[in-house]
């Protein structure tokens, strides 16, 4: 493509971002800015303008998604496939793939998902006999990642702790941790970074080949960047010092992973005489959402100033509801989403409904699946985490490489052999006595004495494995996946069980072979190592269906780099969103600081209209939480929200920081004020309250008590219920809020509820 019709276009600051190739450059990209734009149109520029080689240009993401979406870009932009585009994780696996044995690891190693890191813990902790109450394989998983993304090996971070009792522990915990997965000749994801990290500070040849190589660096999602990447970033640009970073500090919302924001915030310190440039027109959401979005994070002081404008100006206000319950609120979104589909203001694929935890979800399914309205889950069970399909990965992994013991260990069994637990406790213990590996361990089992008959059932597991190692050889990916599930008889034992289960178990088998057959066909030069590589490397978030007709759940944090028309965010209330113990550390804390530019990162993701809500009362872990309305529901002006309005007389958690207060109920609904607006198709807030007082009977909202005259049984009466079946009543309390029904069913043992939400009926 000619360079004039490339840049045409491009906005100034743009056009300025894609020119400045020579030295570091930080590009600060608001959210939906078109900052994608800018990185493909920049290599696309030193590959038709410069004549640069795209064999010397890296580009690094975060998802492979973004990775394979900017290839694509790239390619219609040049008509070239050279550029190395990659995500940090994939890049460090392709480096490390040659050079592992650099740094004493085989080239053909393999790679630990966080389930595997996980079983392998377990393992470390009883073989050292660690109180299991006391010390959690995720807690020790944890401060091990933390101290990898740090660039703190094992021996490093045992000299630092010495002298901390708990330190010492998680130390003596790192050490074997490490030994284990060396032995296994395996990677964790923390691993390939650091491992990557390492292999350039002692391999000066290695590194310099790649300094050589790459003559322009460049960096998407830069705020997201922990210590190891930055460390990566800068070894690899430090030769022709051409990096250019991509990010935004507003939307560093990572830091529970890692993510270090001064980064970003510290680039001109970390890279003199860098070039800064800003961008601020948003092409995604109205002037509203965006007035709505600045005045939000201008609170926040740890950042770079910018202000985000567009050129559609004006835009619907922000609509805000506070419910007395969260009950309430599920109802009102559900309603509202339902309304505006029938009225056609949106279809179901345009709308998200955001939140801060996972548990809020539950009751928001519930009406939406009462109101017959699809939607998804997103950051739900990963399609690799599910049960089968692990346990055929692990087949393949032992195929690949016998030395992974965690995967050895968990197809034994699987399906069943009759091979015992002290069986591999022999095994295990000749291993390590030995120095072998356990899947070499277990090849020679039969000279271990004390093993006796259950040898000739570990030899025609080994023999199996050897078999499937030599196919492999010449089979593709799917055609081993079809041998392994033939052969072990996997499914065939599922196809015997002959229930709904066992059918939807084996629909899944079916995807993964999809997915084989998929990543056979395009890849150029597809192998069984490259295809649990792929595997490994999948982003959950990866998987959204953009064209499908659904409403879309997801945490807040998932939301992040996705857009929709219509964005509900639900549960703005203080003490779940910002946190208690957010509050509690104070306004002015990085806790806080991030918190709201979560809070912006949802505000960010709605293109032409926002709503806000809040409840009064929510039930958390089983008892009732009263809360005010969020403070970052009142830092946002109140010329630009339609909804109720707040008495600073009643609350007074709001942030003391805010420039601007708003005025948003805490005591009523519709704040005391006619608010009746119609969406669609004969609802309004009003027949939506009429209702829910139709149905109370059934499913009233937290608080509102039932009385003991309007139960239709009594103690020793027997009740169905929905879900647990039939059962009888074996007691009736009376609670602070409502009455407590136990209830003794017949199959699901004794369960105590509340009588509002219980939808106990009498037989």
């Amino acid at each position: 493509m000619p360079v004039e019709k490339l840049l045409e276009g491009l906005n100034d600051r743009q056009l300025e971002g894609v020119v400045t190739t020579d030295g570091p450059v930080l590009i600060l990209a608001g959210a939906g800015s078109g900052k994608t734009r800018v990185l493909t149109y920049r290599t696309a520029y030193l590959i038709e303008k410069l004549g640069v080689e795209p064999y010397n240009i890296m580009a690094i993401t975060f998802t492979n998604k973004a990775a394979s979406e900017m290839k694509d870009r790239i390619a219609n932009l040049t008509g070239t496939e050279g550029v190395w585009v990659s995500t940090f994780h994939s890049a460090c696996v392709r480096i490390l793939r040659r050079f592992a044995d650099k740094i004493g690891y085989d080239n053909h190693f393999t790679i630990y998902d966080s389930d595997d890191s996980k079983t392998l813990m377990k393992h470390i902790i009883k073989d050292m006999n660690l109180d299991t109450k006391k010390f959690k394989e995720k807690t020790f998983l944890n401060e091990i990642s933390s101290a990898k993304n740090e660039l703190i090996n094992e021996v490093d971070y045992a000299d630092r702790f010495a002298s901390d009792y708990t330190k010492k522990i998680t130390s003596r915990v790192y050490l074997e941790y490490e030994s284990r997965l060396r032995a296994s000749n395996a990677f964790d994801f923390d691993d390939l970074i650091m491992k990557t990290v390492e292999l350039f500070k002692t391999s000066p040849e290695v590194l310099n080949n790649y300094q050589e190589r790459l003559h322009y660096v460049m960096v998407d999602e830069y705020q997201d960047t922990n210590t190891a990447q930055f460390e990566l970033i800068r070894l690899l640009s430090c030769g022709r010092k051409n990096l250019c970073v991509v990010g935004d500090d507003d939307q560093s919302i990572y830091k529970f992973r890692g993510a270090n924001i001064y980064n970003i915030l510290n680039f001109e310190k970390h890279f003199p005489n860098a070039k800064v440039i800003k961008l601020e027109q948003n092409y995604r959401s109205t002037q509203v959402i965006l007035d709505a979005a600045n005045d939000v994070i201008s609170n926040n002081k740890g950042r770079k100033k910018k202000t985000l404008w567009t050129e559609d100006q004006g835009g619907e206000k922000i609509s805000f509801r506070q419910f007395d319950s969260a009950y309430e609120e599920a109802q009102f979104i559900a309603f509202d989403i339902k309304s505006k589909s029938v009225g056609g203001a949106f279809s179901y694929r345009d709308d998200a409904i955001l939140y801060r935890t996972n548990a809020q979800s539950r009751m928001l399914e519930e009406k939406l699946m009462q109101e017959n309205i699809p939607y998804k889950i997103i950051g739900g069970l990963n399609f690799y985490s599910r049960l089968e399909v692990k346990d055929i990965l692990a087949y393949l992994k032992v195929i690949d490489n016998g030395a992974d013991e965690i995967a050895v260990r968990r197809i034994i069994n699987v399906p069943k052999r009759g091979i015992g637990a002290t069986t591999l406790g022999k095994i295990s213990a000749f291993a390590s006595e030995t120095g072998m590996p356990f899947y070499e361990a277990l090849e020679k089992s039969d000279t271990i004495p004390s093993i006796g008959k259950a040898s000739n059932k570990i030899k025609e597991f080994t023999k199996l494995i050897n078999l499937f190692k030599m196919e492999s050889e010449s089979m593709s990916v799917p055609e081993l996946i079809r041998l392994v599930l033939e052969l072990t008889g996997y499914e065939a034992e599922l196809k015997a069980e002959k229930t709904d289960e066992a059918q939807a178990r084996i629909e899944n088998l079916d995807e993964l072979y999809s997915k084989a057959v998929s990543y056979r066909d395009m890849t150029e030069e597809p192998t069984l190592a490259g295809f649990l590589e792929d595997v490994a490397l999948v982003a959950d978030i990866d998987n959204r269906e953009e064209e499908s007709e659904y409403v879309v759940l997801m945490t807040l944090h998932s939301a992040k780099g996705l857009e929709f028309p219509n964005v509900y965010m639900a549960g703005m209330e203080d003490g779940l969103f910002p946190g208690y113990m957010t509050i509690t550390a104070g306004d002015d804390g990085e806790d806080m600081e991030e918190e709201r530019r979560l809070c912006y990162v949802g505000i960010t993701r709605a293109k032409k209209h926002l709503t806000m809500t809040a409840a009064k009362m929510r039930m958390v872990r089983g008892d009732m939480q009263y809360s005010s309305v969020s403070r970052f529901v009142k830092e946002i002006p109140e010329r630009l929200v339609d909804g109720t309005t707040y008495d600073p007389s009643i609350s007074s958690s709001s942030s003391s920081s805010s420039a601007s207060r708003n005025s948003y109920s805490d005591d009523n609904v519709f704040g005391g004020r006619s608010v009746n607006t119609n969406y669609g198709s004969g609802f309004t807030e009003s027949t939506m309250r009429k209702s829910h007082i139709a149905t109370a009977t059934k499913a009233p909202v937290y608080g509102t008590k039932i009385q003991r005259g309007n139960l239709d049984y009594n103690q020793g009466d027997r009740v169905s219920h929905r879900k647990f079946g039939e059962g009888t009543v074996v007691d009736i309390a009376d609670g602070k809020r409502d009455y407590e029904v136990t209830v003794e069913f017949d199959t699901a043992g004794k369960k105590k509820m509340l009588a509002s939400f219980a939808k106990l009926e009498k037989i």
